[in-house]
């Protein structure tokens, strides 16, 4: 290279454009759990997300929460209902700048939605699409109601839109000269829609129907918000329907569309194969006092039996107002201060895991302590440390008592040293401290962590906490009774009341609640599996008594209508 020649000027640094694309997601006609994986891995690469146009009911609005948090933080949300403008234009806009764009959709965008005018849209711009599908109404919600279509070697089945489409009607009659199964949309129109756009209604749909040549006693079943805990099935005949749907409506005061008809041989084994809505706790609104973080499994369980889990802290945890006592401890375990470590909850885990973290020290620090635990989640959590439990209660009685009944006694010349690290909330009972210290242990008993009461929920939570909108109310300890009648008020006595040990049980009733539920013992799963088992006993004895199947808050509802 010439030294001396003149420099010579830097060509101009581009950067690489991002191509646009837009992708068009069905999310499934029920709870977020539906949409497929594709679906969420487009909407964690989305820059942009547009929203269902549903309006925000409540469920609705948690089902659109459910789908954003596959979303990055820093994703822009537009909501459908309110952006204005043509959607498609919008979003290839977007897309032409360079974003990833998704469009969300109920279903499948390419069923009952418009999603194909979004696909024309994006190739007559040249801009790249892609259409992840969406489980799709016509099978699922007969799914979800019971009903096996194209069951016992049905060869043919027919889906029909009972609202006017582009000027076409269905032709009644010859669906009702067909012996083929028949799924019907659109029989019944949502409060406010345009006449132009509503259907023929349940009635009109079974008496033409049956004019066609269709038995009276032909199965029917109408699923109403199929996929989502306000579902209700009724299953009837052509001749009953109308009927048994006023009665229907009547018991059941929660009750909503979307509703889908299913008309055939398959309704048959309905009652045979219900399984949605015969889950112990279905459509129960559960309140957890626990954060969305705590209580992740706990709701999941929950959820599981068919419950609506609702995360509502009461406590809030934080450090010590000194730290010389953690430090004396941290240097005890070090130093072989400690024979025992009795560990009582995961927050006095994570207290003292923390504090040894931040000396720069791990599980080591344990090596010649024994540890004792209780509850299930309490041993997991000192698991996850790298340690292993050596003394726990006896399944059957998980509480500090039942740890001082199996606690070894102190004795001098087998033991090499007789103190126990206690760490622990500065609001714990005395049970297990009182105890060691009566077998001749000696005791530091150690605030490790601070409970505080939380802040109070938001209005409509505590309106729901005292007029009975939650069906029951799970207490993880005596300082969740105490607080949440202190930020919200006593619960309902309607609702059901589920306590995780004798101790909370004793709390509760002092302050005058109806125990419903104990745990077997002292473990959140145990809790939870508990409610269900209650849930599935009172919903026998309603069948049994041949009565509706109620929630607890329905029940509340029902009394106050009589009056």
């Amino acid at each position: 290279m010439n030294a001396n020649a003149s420099p010579q000027p830097e060509e101009p640094r581009h950067r690489a454009r991002v191509p646009g694309h837009v992708a068009l997601v069905g999310s499934g006609p029920g709870g977020a759990d539906l949409l497929t994986l594709r679906g969420a891995e487009l909407l964690r690469r989305a820059d942009v997300v547009i929203t269902l146009r549903e309006p925000a009911a409540d469920e609705l609005s948690v089902f659109r929460d459910e789908l954003l948090a596959h979303c990055s933080e820093d994703v822009s949300v537009i909501e459908a209902a309110e952006c204005g403008g043509d959607i498609n234009t919008l979003a290839v806009t977007r897309a032409r700048e360079g974003q990833r764009v998704v469009r969300l959709y109920s279903g499948d965008p390419f069923f009952g939605c418009r999603g194909a005018e979004l696909v024309a849209a994006c190739k007559e711009a040249g801009v790249e699409v892609e259409v992840a599908p969406g489980v799709s109404s016509i099978t699922s919600v007969p799914t979800f109601g019971g009903v096996s279509l194209l069951a016992d070697g049905q060869p043919e089945l027919r889906v029909l839109h009972a609202r006017p489409h582009g000027g076409k009607e269905v032709d009644w009659q010859e669906a009702a000269a067909s012996d083929a199964p028949l799924v019907v949309l659109g029989a019944d129109a949502p409060a406010g829609e345009a006449p132009e756009h509503q259907g023929p209604g349940f009635d009109v749909v079974c008496k033409t129907l049956i004019a066609g040549g269709r038995s009276a006693t032909t199965p029917v079943a109408v699923v109403r918000a199929g996929g989502t805990t306000r579902q209700t099935t009724v299953t009837s005949t052509l001749a009953r329907l109308v009927a048994d749907l006023k009665s229907t409506d009547a018991k059941n005061h929660h009750v909503t569309a979307p509703a889908l008809m299913i008309v055939g041989a398959p309704v048959a084994r309905q009652p045979e194969l219900s399984w949605y809505e015969t889950r112990p706790l279905f459509g129960w609104r559960v309140l957890v006092p626990r954060t969305k973080e705590q209580a992740a499994a706990l709701s999941d369980q929950l959820r599981g039996y068919g419950a609506v889990p609702e995360e509502v802290p009461t406590i809030s945890v934080e450090p010590p107002r000194t730290p010389q006592q953690m430090e004396r401890a941290v240097r005890g375990l070090v130093t072989g201060r400690y024979q025992w470590v009795a560990f009582t909850s995961v927050n006095a885990v994570k207290a003292i895991r923390e504090r040894l973290e931040s000396y720069g020290l791990d599980a080591r620090a344990f090596a010649g302590v024994k540890v004792a635990v209780v509850g299930d989640a309490t041993a997991q959590a000192v698991r996850e440390f790298g340690i292993q439990p050596d003394l726990e209660p006896p399944e059957d009685a998980q509480s500090s008592k039942g740890l001082v009944e199996v606690w070894p006694p102190y004795d001098a010349e087998i033991d090499p040293i007789e103190r126990v690290l206690l760490p622990r909330a500065d609001i714990a009972t005395e049970t297990l401290a009182a105890g060691l210290t009566d077998l001749g242990w000696e005791i530091d008993d150690v605030t490790a962590y601070r409970t505080v009461r939380a802040a109070p929920p938001p209005q409509p939570v505590r309106e729901a906490i005292k007029g009975g909108g939650f069906d029951a109310v799970l207490f993880t300890s005596s300082s969740t009774v105490r607080n949440l009648v202190g930020i919200a008020g006593k619960p309902h006595n309607t609702t059901a009341i589920a306590v995780i040990g004798p101790e909370t049980e004793k709390t509760a009733i002092e302050f005058g609640l109806r125990v419903d539920v104990l745990a077997p013992k002292a473990s959140v799963s145990a809790l939870a599996e508990a409610l269900s088992e209650y849930g599935a006993a009172k919903r026998q004895e309603a069948i049994d008594a041949g009565k509706p199947v109620l929630k607890p808050s329905q029940k509340r509802r029902g009394r106050r209508r009589k009056l």
